[in-house]
């Protein structure tokens, strides 16, 4: 149990927390909900000892092994899948000592500690969740400075869930994740055993895993049972009942003060008077019910443009010599609403870059209306922001004839409002960015908007922003987004991306989870069964076989029968019978060809990193 017994905090000059008062029982699953900058990282940061309150006292018990994710990387020559298995402490500590020591009954003792901890598949379960979270084989032996910010964030994640722990903090790991990822994480969340902390901006994903919600505002913390929606219509039934409380002790005053009015200056009435008097300033005051948000924009009246928009016919869309979309046929006409889904790496991005045309078709036809104005939004518009100019400036540029006030009053609907607009937007925040990028684009009048995972780090009050306006906005659309709030709200079509092509998908996103699952037991199931079969015909070529892909396809046998004999002597050291003295030969025997073997397979990983 996690308890906080009044407490209150501040960063800086800030309060975040003013006594407030919480109980997480085991096994709670709570989703952290609360504008951003009130103090829900601060409140994990206190969760972990990181903090301490000012005031009060923070109650986490010393027996529990807390997991948390980490927000930064470190850029490091380490195997992927090796940084993965750093996530459990305890396993690495086994392992280190095995390397020190030579007594026989420690070493007994510590594969006895491996088997309790499920340590001999330790490398599978870390391959496991790097597979769910988007990585294939080859990667998970890549090096972690290979991987870009959001892949590294990815790897965090994996790093985390191999954790065995009793607690686990999550702040918003859905961020860097693509649809399918964040479908198979929130399996995994729902099996998890322990107590779950978690942050995200993601109304879905808060859905499914929440069983409560604890909401953060005005520097207090209530717990809600339930998940967000459940949580939503909760805090809509107390600011109805705040509201009418508001209304009616605005009544009562108004009687008081009228009897004042009328009668205080009569002798005969001036102490019923002096007595109402009183009461007046007694009476305490509920404040009117108000939901804070600083976002409330919409898109600007564009110029109409006649059908086709753009037109894609007969195209092979891909990079260099590799196609990733066969012979692709798409139209797209007026205020059409599509929403783009697929696994991850089918191809979507590769699309709209596509239809943006920021990428030729390698073969075919793309035409695009003259008349197109695109709004086209991906992660890299937030690379391409000056970070040493204001957001004020940056839509100066923009329009160098339209009048300052004009411009401030449009920044704020995204709130970047007083002081915020003429800041330097280097030290901004992903979701400041995001929202500034999404702000520039919409200023521009686009007909088309081309929309490349626009939520990403932006909070629940500025997603909603973002839908309201997306759903009011007359031009055509085409978004690729995680937030399957976004996408069911927004969007009227679904074209589904995969297997090299691009078709509509008839069903809802409820039955796409159902698909991607049947899509990727059968991933797994060709995978399984691919190796054997080159081999095969690898056996039957009279050509040398020196190709690459013939010679990765035997390092990896190869890889994987020196794992396989790797368990298996594990497996007979963790028998507690190998330590009795008249099995001392064996023991040393099996001592020498794990070793033999460990390296062996150290050589073989190497080898197939050089392919």
């Amino acid at each position: 149990m996690l308890q906080l017994t009044n407490v209150s905090f501040s960063r800086g000059a800030k309060p975040l927390l003013d006594g407030v008062n919480l109980i997480v029982h085991a096994t709670q699953k709570v989703g952290i909900a609360g504008e951003n900058g009130a103090g829900k990282s601060s409140l994990f940061a206190l969760l972990r000892g990181i903090l301490g309150p000012d005031v009060g006292e923070v109650c986490v018990p010393s027996h529990l092994a807390i997991a948390h994710l980490e927000q930064e990387v470190k850029a490091t020559s380490q195997s992927a899948l090796d940084y993965v298995i750093d996530g459990d402490a305890e396993l690495r500590s086994i392992e280190l000592a095995l390397t020190t020591t030579e007594d026989g009954m420690e070493i007994a003792e510590l594969y006895g500690k491996l088997g309790v901890i499920d340590g001999y598949t330790a490398p599978a379960r870390a391959a496991q969740l790097m597979s769910g979270l988007g990585f294939s084989f080859s990667e998970q032996v890549r090096p972690v400075s290979s991987f870009s910010g959001g892949w590294r964030m990815r790897l965090n994640l994996a790093r985390t869930l191999m954790c065995r722990s009793d607690l686990l903090l999550l702040d918003e790991p859905t961020n860097h994740l693509d649809l399918d990822a964040i479908i198979w994480l929130e399996d995994w969340l729902k099996r998890y055993t322990g107590t779950l902390l978690f942050i995200s901006h993601d109304r879905d994903f808060l859905d499914e895993i929440a069983t409560h919600i604890v909401h953060l505002e005005n520097k207090q913390l209530s717990l809600y049972t339930g998940n967000y929606s459940d949580f939503e219509k909760q805090l809509a039934e107390q600011l109805a009942l705040q509201q009418a409380t508001h209304e009616k002790q605005l009544k009562q005053r108004a009687h008081l003060q009228s009897f004042i009015d009328r009668f205080k200056a009569k002798a005969s009435k001036a102490t019923q008077a002096q007595s109402r008097i009183k009461a007046l300033a007694r009476m305490e005051v509920t404040q009117a019910a108000y939901v804070h948000s600083p976002f409330h924009f919409s898109f600007r009246d564009s110029t109409p443009c006649s059908n086709p928009l753009l037109n894609v016919d007969n195209a092979d869309i891909g990079y260099g010599n590799k196609i990733i979309l066969n012979k692709i046929n798409f139209a797209l006409t007026n205020q059409a609403r599509i929403g783009l889904i697929g696994p991850n790496g089918a191809g979507k991005s590769t699309l709209i870059k596509c239809l943006a045309g920021h990428l030729d078709p390698l073969t075919g036809q793309h035409f695009i209306n003259p008349a197109l104005k695109i709004g086209y939004f991906d992660q890299h518009q937030l690379d391409s922001l000056d970070v040493n100019a204001s957001p004020l400036l940056h839509l100066q540029r923009m329009s160098p004839n339209t009048n300052e006030q004009e411009l401030r009053k449009y920044l704020g609907s995204f709130g970047f409002a007083g002081n915020q607009a003429l800041a330097e937007i280097g030290p901004f925040s992903g979701g400041e960015k995001t929202r500034l990028a999404l702000a520039l684009l919409i200023w521009q009048k686009p007909n088309l908007l081309l929309l490349d995972e626009p939520t990403n780090h932006l909070d629940l009050e500025m997603r909603h922003a973002l839908t309201m306006a997306l759903q009011d906005y007359q031009g055509a659309m085409i978004v690729v987004s995680h937030d399957r709030h976004l996408l069911r709200s927004t969007t009227d079509t679904l074209i589904l991306v995969a297997n090299g092509q691009v078709v509509e998908f008839e069903q809802d996103l409820d039955e796409y989870q159902k698909w991607l699952m049947n899509y990727r037991r059968e991933m797994s199931k060709e995978a399984k069964a691919e190796t054997p079969v080159v081999a095969l015909s690898a056996k039957k070529s009279t050509v040398p076989l020196k190709t690459p892909a013939i010679n990765l396809v035997k390092l990896e046998a190869q890889l994987s029968d020196a794992q396989s004999q790797l368990v298996a002597i594990e497996l007979a050291l963790a028998e507690p019978v190998i330590y009795e003295t008249n099995n001392a030969a064996r023991l040393n025997t099996l001592i020498l060809e794990r070793a033999t073997v460990a390296t062996e397979c150290e050589r073989l990983e190497n080898l197939w990193l050089m392919q």
